[in-house]
């Protein structure tokens, strides 16, 4: 429900902040006292387009702002597909527009886009009014409204299976279906992109192989000088003795000592270790020069022509040599469905037929349990109708068949005849606005709370009629109030002694200016209201003696609800 309703500088309201409660509310006061502002506020909050001349002369913007509590558990779930997430059951919503007719929408300090905007405010907020086409004057959502009356989720569940089934085939049908042209043209280019792959006899992280060979080698190449000086100082020499050599000749004169010099065996064979280590050593540093380094030049080039090759293919088949190999084998896919399409198309056909007629028969069922419900319905309005002195007025659900879609084989529109005689026509062609409201009263009674939204506003909905209409109209408010917050504009007596909660508005002039103020009454200020409802400026005791009774009538009648 809409627990606070806050407004600055709307119209002539200046500031305004108003606690609202559960059941029924209404809002009266004398003509011209600003009873619609309060409602064009809730309307901006509900996303509809803002006026600039909604902002209070002279100032920069005007601001609304309200805080919806106790959502209920199928509100709080069609926010959350919004991607709305409400705290402990509980949205707060605030609108500001400027005098440029520009602003913003912030739910829960976070700024939305207005389409948004719309669909939470069209999920919280129902306006039934004079010139209002709410959510039940909306042709495409009355099926929905027609399937929650029903209670047939279960034949809507069973439909929907079936009817994703056929449009699974559906779409692997069209996939299949090419026009021979383009199946031709396919084939051709996935065969040459295979052939392209293949005659590069890729193998799996060859990129990556390749490029760290050219890497060491271009490295060695910088480095091929020391590691040649290294060899030959050691190893070769260069027209001079190397240190190998110089070792092995002295190892005869350190023989020819060893029976003299103490240890010399030992002395010997550490010699004969190091010419071997020294040995050893040069050629391992010159084996980093391997058999490709003896031609360095042409073994770059075979590396750079390679990934070159490789480079573009990259280009169009993938980053690495492993996802052109993938690339390959999705297209080796592709190739064989291509070839093989003809005959998974004719078994698509024939499984088509079949879950089509499953589908079909499941949409019967549907259309039969949507057809009884809608003469309930229609018979269940035209009867609150009556009740609400539309004496010969006629509802009905006009249901005509149509192709298989997501919500099955009917489409559903909501007709009416306001006269005995008159023929059927679409319900948001209704001309009178009193009997509009009272259509969406009727209907709101007998769908309950199917219709979903947090509060609903009816604005006048007690036009042109008095007296014993207005009480049945009043009572039917309160019926819905039980399971719906209800907020409404009346200027009948009998509606207004009705109210759980009873707003004043009223006009006054502060330095010049108009302004109009919002407060709620005690009990003795709503019997002198009422009473001014009844009687109209001169309050009279007899006045104020009938308002209290129909005040006493109205709190000791709970049970004449229908």
């Amino acid at each position: 429900m809409l627990a606070n309703l806050h407004i600055e500088n709307i119209a002539v309201v200046r500031r305004a902040d108003i606690d609202l409660g559960e059941g029924l509310t209404v809002i009266t006061g004398e003509t011209g006292a600003g009873k619609s502002v309060l409602i064009d506020s809730i309307k901006l909050l509900s996303g509809e387009r803002a006026r600039r001349e909604l902002v209070r002369r002279g100032e920069d913007s005007a601001t609304v702002a309200g805080l919806f509590t106790d959502l209920s558990d199928e509100l709080l779930a069609a926010l959350s597909e919004l991607g709305v997430e409400c705290e402990d059951g509980e949205l707060y919503i605030q609108r500001t527009v400027n005098a440029d007719g520009k602003g913003r929408f912030l739910i829960s300090g976070r700024q939305v886009p207005m389409q948004l905007a719309r669909e939470i405010g069209e999920l919280l907020i129902a306006v039934h009014g004079q010139h209002e086409n709410g959510r039940l004057l909306r042709p495409e959502l009355h099926l929905s409204y027609l399937d929650r009356y029903a209670s047939d989720e279960a034949l809507i569940a069973d439909y929907r299976e079936r009817y994703s089934a056929l449009r699974a085939i559906d779409r692997e049908l069209s996939e299949l279906e090419h026009d021979e042209q383009e199946k031709a043209r396919l084939t051709e280019m996935l065969t040459y992109q295979i052939g392209d792959i293949d005659a590069a006899k890729l193998r799996p992280g060859e990129d990556e192989e390749l490029e760290r060979k050219r890497d060491r080698i271009r490295a060695l190449e910088r480095l091929s000088r020391f590691v040649t000086a290294v060899h030959t100082s050691l190893v070769t020499g260069d027209g001079t003795p190397s240190a190998r050599d110089r070792i092995a000749s002295a190892l005869p004169a350190l023989e020819r000592l060893g029976d003299v010099v103490p240890d010399g065996a030992e002395l010997i064979e550490r010699l004969r270790s190091c010419m071997i280590e020294v040995e050893d050593i040069g050629e391992t540093v010159y084996s980093l020069l391997d058999e490709d380094m003896s031609d360095s030049t042409k073994v770059l080039d075979r590396l750079e022509s390679r990934l070159e090759l490789i480079t573009r293919l990259r280009r169009k088949y993938g980053a690495t040599v492993n996802d052109i190999l993938e690339f390959r084998e999705n297209a080796a896919a592709r190739l064989a469905a291509l070839e093989d399409s003809d005959a998974r198309a004719d078994e698509l056909r024939k499984q088509r037929k079949t879950v089509e007629r499953e589908a079909a028969e499941a949409a019967g069922r549907l259309s039969a349990a949507r057809r009884e419900a809608g003469e309930r319905l229609s018979a269940a309005v035209t009867a609150e109708l009556d009740a609400l002195e539309m004496h010969g007025a006629r509802f009905g659900a006009d249901i005509q068949s149509c192709p298989l879609g997501e919500n099955g084989a009917d489409s559903v529109q909501f007709v009416i005849a306001t006269n005995s005689g008159d023929p059927l026509a679409p319900l948001q062609k209704i001309a009178s606005g009193g009997e509009l409201s009272r259509v969406m009263l009727a209907l709101k009674c007998v769908l309950g709370d199917r219709e979903g939204t947090g509060v609903m506003i009816f604005d006048e909905v007690d036009t042109g009629v008095s007296g014993k209409a207005a009480q049945k109209i009043g009572y039917r408010l309160r019926r819905v109030s039980r399971g719906t917050q209800v907020i409404c504009i009346t200027h009948s007596a009998q509606i207004a002694a009705l109210a759980d909660t009873h707003l004043l508005v009223s006009k006054e002039t502060r330095d010049g200016r108009a302004e109009t103020a919002v407060c709620a009454l005690g009990e003795e200020q709503r019997t002198y209201e009422i009473a001014r409802i009844m009687g109209g400026e001169t309050i009279t005791e007899k006045l104020l003696e009938s308002a209290r009774e129909l005040r006493a009538l109205s709190s000791s009648d709970e049970t004449r609800l229908e």
